[in-house]
């Protein structure tokens, strides 16, 4: 779901996240208490920050406000991911400082129907990998 040029990433999230929220980043530092926010950036000093809304509850509004006054923060990305839209809540993330808003829906694979075209391509597509692959040995 983040795109691949955020390399390292900070999770602010329960123990138990969706895994395709983080399916491309190779470098992923997951954190469950909020206190620790600001050690693990100094450490790690990430691409992007990625907070659960509903984890992290009251207190996202000041570790925000504090991320985006310390000039040392000032290319860390911010993302937050929720359960689903809210539009007081996200104006005043947007307005504090939050890049991108992910929703739960937004990570719902959606399966196109194949048509016959694209099965027959899928067939040769397999029949050249195994001949490749036989070549090859």
């Amino acid at each position: 779901m983040i795109r691949t040029r955020f390399k390292k990433v900070l999770l602010v999230a329960p123990d138990v996240y969706p895994d395709r929220l983080l399916a491309d980043c190779s470098i992923v530092k997951h954190i469950s208490a909020v206190g620790n926010v600001f050690p693990s950036l100094f450490e790690l000093n990430p691409d992007m920050i990625i907070f659960d809304y509903d984890h992290v509850g009251t207190d996202i509004e000041k570790v925000l406000r504090r991320i985006r006054i310390n000039k040392f923060y000032s290319k860390l990305k911010v993302c937050c991911y929720k359960d689903r839209p809210n539009s007081k809540t996200d104006g005043l993330l947007k307005a504090l400082g939050v890049d991108y808003l992910i929703y739960s829906e937004d990570l719902i694979d959606t399966q196109k129907s194949k048509t016959a075209l694209t099965n027959i391509g899928s067939i040769f597509d397999s029949s050249i990998l195994k001949w490749v692959a036989g070549v090859s040995h």
